[in-house]
């Protein structure tokens, strides 16, 4: 499952798309038990993404993250920027100053944001929040990857597992965040965060025609 740069800016403009088109989706989900402002927030940060789009330095891949990383943290607002943007300038980290990254390389870039999320938002799995559904995702594209699935196949099944994660982050009480001053209201709704890495991952398998 090797990947470029190409590859690489593909999936980052659908997620800047897909965050931008699913604005007020995310925002009645963040409403019902945080302050609502989560839709609106993701959608300017990768609004500027897009914006800037071709003065990002391609040099490599790790320095076209990083760049992406500080044009969210720049204009993305609340919470979700300084997550966001950690969660992008550590995939940078773990990957380094390269121009093709395999299958076991593009786990550790995602290990590495969900690390840095997990460092940056004082969280857990299990607290409510995207990583709910941004781990199992990771861990399922581990197995896919050992396995030697296509590329498609690995970013199908991490979709399904963060499908998964974000349907049971409803049983979950909320400890980060906003939602979390709701205390047992939060539980028995959606968490937005993992709904969203959701919806991106979904619309990656989707959009995804290129194999290994």
């Amino acid at each position: 499952m090797p990947s470029n740069l190409a590859d690489v800016e593909r999936v980052v403009r659908i997620i800047a798309q897909t965050a931008i088109d699913n604005e007020q989706y995310f925002g009645e989900l963040d409403a019902v038990v945080g302050d609502g402002d989560f839709g609106y927030s993701l959608a300017r940060g990768f609004e500027k993404v897009l914006v800037e789009w071709d003065n990002l330095d391609r040099t490599d891949i790790a320095t076209f993250l990083k760049k992406v990383a500080l044009t969210i943290t720049g204009r993305m607002g609340g919470t979700s920027g300084p997550i966001w943007g950690t969660g992008f300038l550590r995939a940078a980290g773990a990957v380094g100053p390269v121009s093709t990254v395999d299958g076991a390389g593009v786990v550790a870039m995602l290990r590495g944001a969900a690390e840095g999320i997990k460092a940056r938002g004082k969280a857990e799995v299990g607290d409510k929040t995207l990583l709910d559904a941004l781990v199992p995702a990771i861990d399922r594209l581990d197995a896919e990857v050992t396995a030697g699935s296509s590329a498609g196949q690995c970013i199908a099944a991490a979709a399904e597992a963060a499908r998964k994660g974000a349907e049971d982050s409803r049983a979950l009480q909320a400890r980060r965040g906003r939602a979390s001053y709701t205390g047992q209201r939060s539980i028995g709704e959606f968490d937005a965060g993992a709904v969203a890495i959701a919806v991106i991952l979904e619309h990656i398998s989707q959009l995804w025609t290129v194999g290994c």
